[in-house]
């Protein structure tokens, strides 16, 4: 059976928020790429906080703010340098809802399983939950941070006797 290329590159779509869940998720995606993407895209979202009371700062750039956390969080996994298959975007928007529509034209989406939700996220309910719930190809909730494969070398394999 002969099958047609896609037209467009496959993509791994990794939700950062800054925290060090979404770290490791972008990590752990780079080393998911020959499986399931040939590019990584990186999205953060933002949007106007909820604020109950007289006073809503309006004058903060939350876009400039969300781009910030994304350029650090990319500096963070990757010290020796960006990866050239990775592109970012920053999104306006709930991060469950921007991630599910970026699902749509991916190949996997990545989230770390704890961000910077806090009281809120309780209340509203878990991105990655809402994300494993309705996006439009399969997710991966990295739980944790990555370990340096050095570190690795001392955990015994799962089964064996200490």
């Amino acid at each position: 059976m002969h099958t047609v290329p896609s037209p467009r590159p496959r993509a791994i779509v990794v939700g950062v928020d800054g925290s060090p869940s979404s770290v490791a998720a972008l990590q752990l995606a780079v080393g998911l790429m020959p499986l399931a993407g040939d590019v990584i895209h990186a999205v953060t979202s933002w949007q106007y906080p909820l604020v109950f009371g007289a006073y809503t700062p309006l004058d903060w750039n939350y876009e400039e703010l969300a781009e910030q956390t994304l350029d650090q969080a990319l500096n963070e996994a990757f010290p020796e340098g960006i990866p050239i298959d990775l592109t970012r975007r920053v999104v306006h928007g709930s991060p469950a809802e921007v991630l599910i529509s970026e699902s749509t034209h991916a190949s996997m989406v990545v989230v770390g399983s704890r961000g910077h939700g806090g009281f809120a996220g309780l209340l509203l309910g878990s991105v990655s939950s809402a994300v494993a719930e309705r996006a439009e190809c399969p997710v991966l909730v990295s739980h944790g941070v990555l370990r340096p494969l050095e570190d690795q070398s001392s955990t015994p394999p799962v089964g064996a006797s200490v």
